[in-house]
């Protein structure tokens, strides 16, 4: 039963394999001794055990034998272990892999949707070797699918589940303030694909991965950036340099407390990843501190039901209007917490600084509003629920940017040791892209 502590992991060491090991060690999350698990325990739970299926064995499968459902428009695979996976006609032909309706070089489809028959039946279906189906069409176009091909692609429930999960990394990981931050060294990350591969899946399962030993000069968020694609440009520029400075055109160029936040949530799609380089910390103050949002929004939809109806219904404006890399006037309507088709929580929406004055709800929601986003900051406000640190130079945190909100206390500014921070944004699409990447190349895959 999980309680969710999270300790501190060493050297870039955090690969999938290795959480699971530490797991099963008790190493990652402390295990208890068995009892009724209250529903934080249990969401707790099911965090780790949905997305816990594996993937199912697609490599080196034999099929006993198949045959066509005609009247339910299916195909029966049977595997050589007995079990049965299920295919609809329309999806196989749609999906045929002939040169004819794709493209291999790109791995695209080249069939078009006109010209699918999404009614089509079956001539033949063929068992032409023990790894191959083969499929005659009314029209005698024959189409052929690999065993593993299809195993991987099957429609049960556990199989699209472990497919999602291996996909996308959905399992979250979730803590408050008994969190030691997963820490990387930073020229293993740039050099060492293992240690990129552990950096990028401890940022998506945790959220934040602290990076050590960065050299103390700019550009270095930059050069991050290339081990994954590119930087993502925003009104801000490439990258950003949060100081203290005269006429400040955004709350953090101050040297003021700034409370939990996301950043951006001006535009519709804020950016998804965040990083931050310590060029240079102030002698009093600067500390810095974050707290996982997703957690503390499943906690809210436990505790205050109607809260969480509210700040994951209603949509609110957002504004940020000024001059840096360009001049703008941005404007979004997002809602605060973001939740998927299947009331997952994907995305938290939250700057107080940048929520506009305009408030486009009718007149009897602005209460409820104000009670339920109270509510919700209140919970992420609580000690417990905080983890604090403290950037020195060399020092580059990255982290969910969808994820997590995170603040600074104030601190003094002094002309001789003025705090210098230089920050940059990514897009989850490419980091992900990485990762994968990053997985094939470190288990051989081809």
């Amino acid at each position: 039963m999980w309680n969710g502590l999270v300790r501190c992991f060493s050297a870039a060491r955090l690969s999938r394999d290795g959480v699971r090991a530490l797991q099963k060690a008790g190493g990652f999350v402390r295990h208890q001794p068995e009892a009724q698990p209250c529903p934080a325990q249990w969401e707790r739970r099911q965090q780790q055990t949905l997305a816990a299926a594996p993937l199912p064995q697609t490599t080196g499968l034999s099929i006993r034998q198949v045959h066509a459902l005609e009247e339910e428009r299916l195909v029966q695979v049977e595997w050589e272990d007995g079990s049965h996976s299920l295919y609809p006609l329309v999806w196989l032909r749609d999906n045929c892999q002939c040169p004819l309706c794709m493209l291999h070089s790109a791995k695209a489809r080249s069939l078009l949707l006109s010209q699918l028959d999404i009614n089509a039946g079956v001539d033949q279906v063929l068992l032409t070797e023990p790894t191959k189906v083969s499929i005659v069409w009314p029209d005698q176009h024959t189409s052929e699918y690999e065993a593993d091909w299809l195993k991987k692609r099957c429609f049960s429930p556990e199989a699209r589940r472990a497919q999602q999960e291996e996909l996308f990394l959905n399992k979250r990981v979730y803590w408050g303030s008994e969190l030691q931050i997963p820490t990387a060294s930073f020229e293993e990350v740039l050099h060492d694909d293992k240690a990129a591969l552990d950096w990028l899946t401890a940022l998506r399962e945790v959220g934040i991965v602290y990076l050590k030993g960065a050299p103390v000069k700019q550009g270095q968020v930059a050069r991050l950036s290339q081990r994954i694609g590119y930087l993502r440009l925003t009104f801000y520029g490439h990258t950003w340099q949060v100081q203290d400075k005269a006429g400040a055109n955004n709350v953090a160029y101050t040297s003021g407390k700034l409370s939990l936040h996301t950043d951006y949530p001006a535009l519709h799609h804020p950016p998804g990843v965040q990083f931050l380089h310590c060029l240079s910390q102030a002698h009093q103050g600067g500390e810095s501190e974050v707290v996982d949002g997703f957690h503390m929004a499943n906690r809210l939809r436990r505790e205050n039901p109607e809260a969480f109806h509210t700040l994951s219904s209603l949509r609110v404006d957002f504004t940020d209007t000024g001059a840096d890399y360009c001049d703008f006037a941005v404007q979004s309507k997002n809602r605060i917490i973001d939740v998927d088709c299947d009331g997952q929580v994907v995305r938290i929406n939250y700057n107080n600084a940048t929520r506009d004055s305009i408030l486009d709800l009718p007149l009897e929601q602005v209460q409820p509003f104000y009670s339920s986003l109270k509510a919700y900051v209140d919970l992420m406000c609580q000690p417990e629920n905080v983890v604090t640190y403290r950037m020195e130079p060399g020092d580059l945190v990255t982290f969910d940017n969808w994820r997590l909100l995170h603040g600074r206390k104030s601190y003094m500014s002094h002309r001789d040791n003025i705090r210098h921070l230089e920050g940059a944004y990514l897009d989850w699409d490419e980091v992900m892209s990485r990762l994968r990447i990053l997985r094939k190349a470190v288990r051989g895959e081809a």
